[in-house]
Formats: structure tokens, C-alpha cells, sequence
């Protein structure tokens, strides 16, 4: 059963909410950037909130808003996400088998 109030509350800097407002308001900025910026306003204007009604109001799932949340109050404040192991997956348009690559 979630808590009704997060343990979680991450503290943001006035040059955090500001790079915040700034990526919420532009319409070239990755989708997925704008949702954690709105979250970011809105877990600083209203620290309290919990993490089901933040996700209905930012438009994003209730495990989403745990992650961010958690994670912003634990380390640092960043719309990115983490850097991952391993090497990124390659495509490659070469044919690769019988009847692969032939009608790109």
C-alpha cells in the first residue's frame, strides 16, 4: 500500500526551477524532458503531494513519479536520464542474412 505522503522530497535551487520553468514552456524540447520539468514545479510548489495524485497532474505513471522523486531527493537534480552500462544497440543496414538488407 503507498504511502499517503512521500518520504521523499527533493529540494530545488531557484537556478533549478528556473531551467525547470524554461524546458516546461518550449515546444522543441524533448517530451519526456517537459513532463519532469512539470513535475519539478509542481513537487516544489506543493512538496506535500503524493505520488499518485502527482503523476494524475503531470500526466505520468505513479511509478514515474516515485523514480524521479526518489531520485532527485537522493543525489542530484537532473532532467536526463542516468548515463547506462553497457554498449548502445547498432543497426546495421548491411545484409546481414538470406533476403536481409536487400530492399533498404
Amino acid at each position: 500500500m503507498p504511502l499517503a505522503v512521500s518520504p521523499h522530497r527533493p529540494q530545488f535551487t531557484e537556478e533549478q526551477l528556473a531551467q525547470a520553468r524554461k524546458v516546461a514552456q518550449q515546444h522543441t524540447a524533448p517530451h519526456r524532458a517537459v513532463l519532469r520539468a512539470r513535475l519539478t514545479l509542481l513537487l516544489a510548489e506543493h512538496p506535500e503531494i503524493g505520488h499518485r495524485e502527482a503523476a494524475e497532474r503531470c500526466g505520468l505513471r505513479y511509478s514515474t513519479v516515485y523514480k524521479w522523486r526518489r531520485r532527485w531527493a537522493t543525489g542530484s537534480w537532473s532532467l536526463e536520464d542516468a548515463p547506462r552500462p553497457g554498449r548502445r544497440p547498432a543497426f546495421s543496414p548491411r545484409a546481414g542474412g538470406a533476403g536481409e538488407g536487400d530492399r533498404l
